[in-house]
């Protein structure tokens, strides 16, 4: 599994990448790996202020729909629209290519409670 050591992980396995004020948020390599083929990615929250652990959209693969969990505090700025042609960039770039929205966050602090990369693999038995 990849788990790059320059994220920060939720239990309910999404990532989040932070740039200035803006965060970045997608599901791990573990979590695509074991949803399978992502067939489809909803995001209806754009411009919505969510709390940490509000659901932000769903990922559907072919057996199953998965809700998605926003890691901190903060508004939808953004849902990665490359997604809607393309959910299988999920599978492909997790960390990359398919990250699925940007946040901005309203209470950097809130960083400091998410788990580690080391943490992230703990959990997992990676």
């Amino acid at each position: 599994m990849n788990v790059p050591a320059n994220l920060k992980y939720t239990k309910e396995h999404e990532w989040i990448r932070l740039e200035d004020e803006i965060a970045f948020v997608g599901i791990t390599d573990y979590a695509q790996s074991e949803l399978g083929e992502i067939v489809f990615v909803e995001v209806e929250t754009v411009g919505e202020s969510l709390n940490e652990g509000d659901v932000f959209g769903t990922v559907e693969a072919v057996k199953t729909v998965s809700d998605l969990y926003l890691p901190v505090d903060g508004e939808i700025l953004e849902f990665n629209e490359a997604l809607e042609s393309n959910p299988e960039m999920v599978n492909e770039d997790p960390y990359g290519n398919g990250w699925m929205v940007k946040v901005g966050i309203s209470d950097l602090s809130q960083f400091d409670n998410l788990l580690s990369a080391k943490e992230y693999e703990a959990l997992i038995g990676a």
